[in-house]
């Protein structure tokens, strides 16, 4: 009879599976990869893989999940080093420039989950959703803080700059972006 699985094995399998995950939805799509290629990039058993998430769309849940914390965090990190309120707004938009300039950018990881799944999966739908709320809050507080009333153009200068370089595979909509919401602050 085989040792009983500890937590922390449970929890290093978990992480390296959605590691896998992650990179491969990412890469190629969550559509077009199957579980199998999961588990063979994985080195987990599908009998394993199964047992920490019992279906596929578990998997790409807890995926957007964890890539969302991270996601934001690094934006947070990025724009809460700058003092100025109106010059935070505008440090959204390098930070922006940079993800794009990333090799291997393939534009944002939720709208292109919701793109494969949002028709057809209410859960890959709600954190979809729940991705781009949070992530409109943020920039909320960060514009807020500037006394003008410009949140709802600022969250779509950014969600349509994310949308446009990850079509074009061109960072340059972060700087068009970037000069956009100078103007709506009155920045120079």
């Amino acid at each position: 009879m085989p040792a009983p699985i500890t937590e922390e094995q449970n929890r290093l399998d978990r992480e390296a599976l959605l590691d896998v995950a992650e990179r491969r939805f990412y890469e190629q799509g969550i559509q077009a990869v199957g579980m199998d290629e999961v588990r063979a990039a994985s080195g987990l058993p599908l009998k394993r893989i199964y047992r920490l998430f019992a279906a596929k769309e578990d998997l790409v849940v807890a995926v957007l999940k964890r890539r969302d914390q991270r996601w934001r965090a690094s934006l947070t990190a990025h724009v809460e080093e700058v003092e100025d309120p109106h010059e935070r707004v505008l440090a959204i938009f390098d930070w922006l420039a940079e993800w794009f300039a990333e090799p291997g950018f393939r534009g944002c990881a939720w709208i292109n989950a919701h793109g494969e799944l949002g028709p057809a999966s209410e859960a890959v739908r709600a954190e979809v959703r729940s991705h781009k709320q949070a992530f409109h809050d943020q920039i909320a507080v960060w514009v807020h803080a500037t006394g003008l009333a410009v949140v709802e153009p600022v969250f779509l200068l950014a969600e349509g700059a994310i949308v446009a370089a990850g079509i074009s595979g061109d960072p340059a909509p972060a700087r068009h972006a970037h000069a956009a919401v100078a103007t709506l602050l009155g920045t120079p």
